[in-house]
């Protein structure tokens, strides 16, 4: 898709109102654990807790096993999402899971609450020893499936503060959403008199208020949603004005790794990992391995 076009798509379709990477040469890779509806106090559990923990336990021990450099659990099957988790039972769930996978493996752990609960990952970081979280909407503020959705930096802020040393992967127009900041600007851009920006000047300030306001630690691209890849030339911009690590965080297949891995500074890997390619499926042990050893034989220093 040519980037005016998904920089378009973002406001009209209304559906949906470097210390820790690896050496140059190479790549950071991240599995993603999908895991299924977690425990709540408004309904009963439809699969065992144990079994959620065990799996999520296997599927990370596997992955660290194959040589990815990290896994970051995250609450899938909670669809639709709330704007932020607040059922307590969930909160407390999700850090047993997550630090059962710290104890289990030996590469670094995120965190990503769904649909951008930012404070509670990374408070649940902070409690079990995991390593960075995923905010989707860390300065911008986005129209959603899950409502109007205000930026997440500013109730990060004292956490940060107070309990430094988890990093924040940034999503810089996430997919699932359009952002706010982009639909005003396209119709300011309309007015008789207004100055005509590019596409170019207006992610470059983007970029800067997420590392200079927002205190991204990285960038991470996507598509429109998930499972599909973002415009090569969207990465290739972000990664042209970020001073910070920038990853690609949807549609990453061996069909298109060979160009991903030329722009970016990292992947994180979900649907294409999964048993038929499909997100919320079950880990496929071999497409993972397959993914991984073609990432390594391009980026072999």
């Amino acid at each position: 898709m040519p980037l005016i076009n998904y920089i378009n798509s973002k406001f009209i379709n209304t559906s949906w109102f470097k210390g820790w990477f690896l050496l140059a040469g190479s790549i950071e890779v991240i599995g993603v654990i999908h895991l299924p509806r977690l425990p709540r106090t408004t309904t009963p559990s439809t699969i065992d807790p144990g079994e959620i923990i065990e799996n999520a336990v296997r599927e990370a021990s596997i992955l660290c096993s194959l040589g990815y450099d990290g896994v970051i659990v995250e609450n899938y099957g909670d669809a639709p999402f709330e704007k932020r988790v607040s059922d307590p039972l969930t909160l407390s769930f999700m850090s047993v899971v997550v630090r059962e996978v710290v104890k289990s493996v030996n590469c670094r752990v995120g965190v990503n609450l769904l649909r951008n609960s930012g404070l509670e990952a990374y408070s649940i970081a902070v409690a079990t020893g995991a390593h960075f979280i995923r905010v989707n909407a860390l300065v911008e503020t986005i129209i959603s499936d899950s409502g109007l959705i205000e930026p997440e930096a500013p109730r990060l802020r004292d956490i940060r503060l107070n309990h430094p040393g988890v990093k924040v992967y940034a999503d810089i127009l996430v997919k699932h959403a359009t952002s706010l900041r982009t639909v005003l600007g396209f119709i300011e851009s309309t007015l008789p008199g207004a100055s005509k920006g590019s596409i170019e000047d207006y992610l470059r300030d983007l970029i800067e208020e997420y590392v200079y306001r927002g205190g991204a630690d990285a960038l991470i691209t996507t598509g429109l949603k998930t499972g599909e890849p973002p415009p090569i030339e969207l990465v290739k911009l972000v990664k042209k004005h970020s001073p910070i690590p920038v990853l690609v965080g949807s549609g990453v297949t061996l069909e298109n790794i060979d160009q991903v891995v030329k722009h970016a500074d990292g992947v994180i890997v979900g649907s294409t990992i999964k048993k038929n390619g499909r997100a919320g499926n079950p880990l496929d042990v071999e497409r993972a391995r397959v993914l991984i050893e073609r990432i390594r034989e391009k980026t072999r220093i």
